[in-house]
């Protein structure tokens, strides 16, 4: 037996029933409608949005609610609210993001934009480490460019399948091994997504990012040429060194080193 879905009698409000119809502006209306012939609240759900109005008086179909009234039987309310406030349907998609940066830790400066010391003496030159003792560079910790943004999707239940959610799993913690999102490879890191699935049967679903940019061109005192992408990490070796300006022993650097610390993967995965 097919399933049925039929308006319920009086199911639209009037002047008098206090949702608004009639007048100049209304702010939501609810349509009642009953579902025969199934016991499955997804099927009952998709019967519904089949059949009621994408739109009622000037408001967009919004969220379906659904109660059993019998074995095989559903009262379903359809909210209609003002154009823009809808819930999202399957394909679309919200964008947020921030530029608040991240903190990293360096032991080297860009420059030594000067230094002091009391008269008659000669600072050290510690060819821009920061935070120098006898025995190790403390360095500081610093605000870098990192650029979070969140992507909410809504998909199919056909979409959302468990090889798609392991696909988000294994992609969890990895960088774009490829361009996405006019991001170079190497400058996406994927934070992973959390999902919900709605009482239509649809999935949203939210996929959080953080990029850092590609660097080329990098100078750690008289070490250059350094490049590293955005995700991996730059450390330096420190040696002594006499300074004969100063007289004495001082930390410089020997070795920068560019370290691999995120696998890749294929970003297209995600399906966004």
């Amino acid at each position: 037996m097919p399933i049925t879905v039929q308006e319920k009698y009086l199911s639209r409000p009037t002047k008098d029933s206090g949702q608004g119809e009639g007048t100049q502006e209304l702010l939501s209306v609810e349509l009642h409608y009953v579902v025969k012939a199934t016991d499955n609240e997804l099927l009952a759900a998709q019967a519904v949005r089949t059949t009621a109005p994408a739109t009622h008086n000037g408001l967009d179909r919004g969220e379906i609610t659904l109660e059993p009234i019998g074995p095989t039987q559903w009262e379903a309310t359809v909210q209609y609210i003002p154009p823009g406030s809808q819930q999202m349907e399957p394909g679309d998609s919200s964008y947020s993001f921030d530029t608040g940066g991240g903190t990293q830790h360096i032991t080297h400066s860009k420059q030594t934009m000067g230094s002091y010391a009391p008269p008659g003496k000669t600072a050290p030159d510690f060819d821009g480490a920061i935070g120098v003792t006898q025995d190790s560079v403390d360095g500081v910790d610093i605000t870098v460019p990192v650029y979070r943004f969140s992507e909410a999707h809504v998909k199919t239940d056909e979409q959302v399948t468990s090889a798609y959610k392991g696909t988000l799993f294994n992609l969890t913690g990895k960088t774009n091994n490829g361009s996405f999102k006019g991001f170079a490879a190497g400058e996406v890191l994927f934070l992973g997504a959390s999902g919900s699935k709605r009482s239509d049967g649809d999935w949203e679903i939210t996929f959080n990012f953080a990029a850092s940019p590609n660097k080329t061109g990098l100078t750690v005192g008289s070490i250059t040429g350094i490049g590293k992408k955005g995700w991996e990490y730059l450390w330096v070796r420190y040696a002594d060194e006499v300074d004969s300006g100063a007289k004495m022993l001082v930390k410089k650097p020997v070795g920068a080193y560019v370290e691999k610390v995120y696998d890749e993967g294929d970003f297209s995965g995600l399906g966004i």
